[in-house]
């Protein structure tokens, strides 16, 4: 096989690339330390089903938590069922359910550490009232802490709708902390992810909202073992973190500035919730290697490489950021076609996708070149694109 390929650009021109062989990414002998990392995991769908928007989800579950393992041998911890498993966007709460029960098995089997996000999207869009929405959350986080995995507070659309301040916000996380069982992450996703979300915790303007925010953790900071927080704002992010409660960690969700914000400033640093991980997880794994060995040039030369991939990756709009991270993980051999529940694979064009291609290539991040030129080619010829 050859893993010489021929991609276009955005300009209209062409490249003729040979795809560079792979770096030689060693996984942890040991637990990671330096940092907690979790990669938010994508869902394969299963090519065979019927996986058109609207329908039912169809997964793949062989290759799904093959994936898991794999994240797992790199040293990172699995975010299930969060929004690049597609919640919201293709992935149905009777799959969902099975997702985090099968993770969660899985990651006992491995000794991987995982976290599963409860929400309200089972429930009725038109749900009118704040008991409703607690209810629903109540049996998310109920079915996420019986499987073992900690809990991760999704943000809910029908608060978002039903909420007229902070104070609503407030009333339904006090009542659910007060519950959980152990220490939960809160998760704080911005519009750029989900237009529905606007205006959460009460405001639309930011520094109102972190103020409702930093409320809420700092009556319950016993109950909050963190914040991931998906904002794409780095300066917002060293701002919040420097004001959480002793304790409460902050695991960025920013995609954008992840290597200087997991890096810190000396007095604080963030951990990592990131959707991104899934698709350079070997890469993160290296530099969090580094980063505990306290060897920064090394941490800086693993993920530098990488930051140009996950800025194209979530370029706006950014929540079909995981149209990226399904078409990486069918060029690095991790699921047989590049399908996505709910039809989600249309959701990026094919220089977009092209692009991907080659700055994946890059960062070194093909396992195996000869594979991901043969799978680009089949992709562009189905496209109609011109060789």
């Amino acid at each position: 096989m050859s893993a010489t390929v021929r991609l276009p650009r955005a300009d209209g021109s062409w490249e003729q690339r040979r795809l560079a062989d792979p770096a030689r990414w060693q996984r942890p002998a040991e637990p990671l330390t330096a940092r907690i990392a979790f990669a938010a995991a994508h869902v394969v769908a299963d090519p065979l089903g019927d996986n058109v928007p609207g329908a039912p989800a169809v997964v793949d579950w062989e290759s799904t938590l093959a994936f898991r393992r794999h994240l797992w041998s790199y040293g990172l911890g699995v975010a299930e069922a969060m929004d690049t498993a597609q919640r919201g966007m293709g992935l149905d709460w009777a799959a969902t359910r099975q997702l985090i029960d099968r993770s969660a098995a899985a990651a006992r089997e491995v000794g991987g550490r995982i976290a599963a996000g409860a929400g309200t999207d089972h429930a009725p869009a038109d749900l009118t009232s704040l008991d409703d929405v607690t209810a629903a959350y109540e049996e998310q986080i109920e079915i996420v802490e019986a499987s073992g995995a900690q809990v991760i507070l999704m943000a809910s659309r029908q608060l978002a709708r039903l909420a007229r301040g902070p104070e609503d916000y407030a009333k339904v996380y006090e009542r659910l902390l007060g519950q959980v069982s152990r220490p939960v992450i809160l998760h704080w996703l911005g519009p750029m992810f989900d237009p529905a979300l606007h205006g959460y915790w009460g405001s639309a303007e930011v520094p109102a909202a972190t103020a409702a925010f930093l409320d809420v953790i700092g009556r319950h900071a016993g109950k909050v073992d963190g914040v991931k927080v998906s904002l794409l704002d780095a300066e917002h992010e060293r701002t919040l973190r420097s004001a959480l409660p002793a304790g409460v960690r902050l695991y960025t969700g920013d995609d954008f500035n992840y290597p200087e914000l997991i890096r810190g400033d000396g007095t604080h640093h963030s951990d990592a919730l990131l959707g991104v991980f899934a698709a350079i997880a070997p890469a993160a794994s290296a530099a969090l290697q580094a980063l505990g060995r306290g060897d920064l040039a090394s941490y800086d030369a693993a993920f530098a490489p990488t930051l140009p991939l996950a800025r194209h990756m979530f370029a706006a709009p950014t929540w079909y950021y995981k149209t990226g991270v399904a078409f990486l993980a069918w060029l690095c051999g991790h699921q047989p076609g590049f399908t996505m529940v709910g039809g989600l694979q249309s959701a990026r064009g094919v220089v977009h996708l092209a692009e991907l291609a080659r700055l994946a290539d890059d960062a070194r991040l093909l396992p195996d070149p000869d594979l991901a030129a043969a799978r680009l080619r089949a992709f562009l010829d189905v496209a109609g694109v011109p060789r």
